[in-house]
């Protein structure tokens, strides 16, 4: 969840939608890559998530993490995040800590900053007496033992979520994921990556499956939180099959966000409560509440980090399809998606891959891939053969590219945690579920101490 969005002054006209998502268009020599992931932090002691406000809680993790340069973020009296040379550390829900990496040339670039973020936990934590996991979904962990933290925005959300779906605040507070955010050329450069990124995200959801727990027992789910996005907020989530239909452009999908509901606004420090009212009106000063305060580009910015599609749109591309994970393995999904996206003979491959697809195959793949994951079956073939082959262009893609680091390393090298997984045909969620019927005897205690990253 993001920090308060900065992006200019009054909305004059829905151009000016348009225009803040098109001017994200930027050269090939200017394309970066930003990196986002997820982790639980919990008590070593009682293996328990741990509270803002306890002595080793969340407001004293993040005022260590001052000790290496990062600027405190406030809410109020409370510090919520920080921010660093373009990148930032906040707070999920229920406490999940978040690195928004800063825009980056390489995969290698974007490992090194994954490293240092953990060098850095990992000192802050040792002091505390906290652990961290990686993992889609709280293994164990009741809804009601997991704290709130204190932004204004997250108890908005809270309220509002069991109005529109029934998984909204499991969503909230019990998951985690890793995101990568990819730039585009032009209009139709965009069109095309949206396309290929939503056909092919329960791909990356399957080769990334990692949340087969919930209350300390099998969930019947390889990838849990996928399953959880099906049912948080239809009118905010899902595969956008519009996005394949002629016509598909910034204005369009500003069409479509101008119909989300809102969550929030935010003046003057404070969050104002603008759940289930669409910015459309609030735009056209049709809320009776806030008929009087006007509209901004900031606003605008907000509410865009308020949706919550397979990829979403911003002044750049974001993929949301995957389960956090082990720590070796972060770096594996953005190198996989830079592939594809960042060499043109990869993206055609890529769509030549897909672009015969029906809507309905797409949306069949998705509803399955949380379940079955590589056994997934489509047309005559399986996910898991698919992910091979999305690996293999991904490879091609990153070997052309030719992003080498100082000891002439190709970011090829980056695929390989997803080349064994794909390989073996197991998910790490089949092989977290072998220990816990196997070595665990089925004691989810296990994974803390056997998966923590530090």
């Amino acid at each position: 969840m993001s920090i308060p969005q900065s992006a200019g002054g009054p909305i004059r006209s829905k151009a000016d939608l348009v225009e803040h998502l098109s001017s994200g268009s930027k050269p090939r020599a200017q394309w970066r890559i930003g990196t986002e992931h997820e982790k639980f932090v919990y008590d070593l002691k009682t293996l328990k998530p741990v509270s803002y406000d306890a002595p080793n809680g969340i407001r004293a993790l993040l005022q260590g993490m001052t000790r290496f340069g990062w600027e405190p973020v406030k809410e109020g009296d409370n510090i919520i995040g920080g921010a660093q040379n373009g990148a930032s550390i906040s707070l999920e829900p229920g406490g999940q800590f978040e690195l928004s990496g800063a825009a980056l040339k390489t995969v290698h670039e974007t490992c090194a900053e994954v490293n240092t973020h953990q060098e850095q936990v990992r000192e802050i934590c040792k002091e505390l007496g906290l652990g961290v996991l990686g993992l889609g979904f709280a293994p164990d962990w009741q809804l009601d033992e997991v704290p709130i933290m204190p932004k204004g925005r997250y108890k908005i959300m809270r309220d509002y979520m069991p109005k529109v779906g029934g998984y909204g605040r499991e969503m909230m507070f019990r998951t985690c994921t890793v995101q990568v955010n990819l730039d585009f050329e032009s209009e139709a450069d965009m069109v095309k990556k949206f396309r290929v990124g939503l056909a092919l995200q329960p791909v990356s959801t399957a080769m990334l499956a990692n949340s087969p727990f919930r209350s300390g027992k099998p969930n019947g789910f390889l990838s849990y939180r996928s399953q959880i996005w099906t049912d948080v907020d239809n009118a905010r989530a899902g595969m956008l099959p519009w996005v394949f239909e002629d016509g598909m452009s910034f204005e369009r999908y500003v069409d479509y966000a101008l119909d989300v509901p809102m969550y929030f606004l935010y003046r003057d420090g404070k969050y104002i409560d603008m759940a289930g009212k669409s910015f459309r009106k609030f735009l056209a000063r049709e809320i009776p509440e806030v008929k009087d305060i006007e509209p901004t580009m900031a606003d605008w910015a907000d509410h865009l980090t308020t949706i919550f599609p397979e990829v979403r749109l911003k002044k750049f591309l974001e993929m949301r399809g995957s389960d956090a994970g082990a720590w070796r393995r972060i770096c594996g999904m953005p190198a996989l998606w830079v592939g594809i996206y960042y060499d043109q003979t990869a993206l055609d491959a890529a769509w030549d891959m897909v672009k015969d697809w029906t809507a309905e195959e797409r949306q069949a793949m998705r509803d399955a891939v949380p379940h079955l994951a590589f056994k997934t079956p489509f047309r005559n073939t399986t996910v898991g053969a698919l992910a091979q082959r999305m690996i293999e262009i991904s490879s091609e893609g990153l070997k052309r590219r030719a992003a080498l680091d100082a000891g002439g390393m190709s970011e090829d090298g980056f695929l390989n945690p997803l080349r064994e997984l794909v390989s073996r045909g197991q998910t790490r969620a089949e092989e977290l579920l072998a220990h816990y019927h196997g070595a665990w005897n089925r004691d989810i205690r296990h994974i803390f101490k056997e998966y923590n990253f530090l």
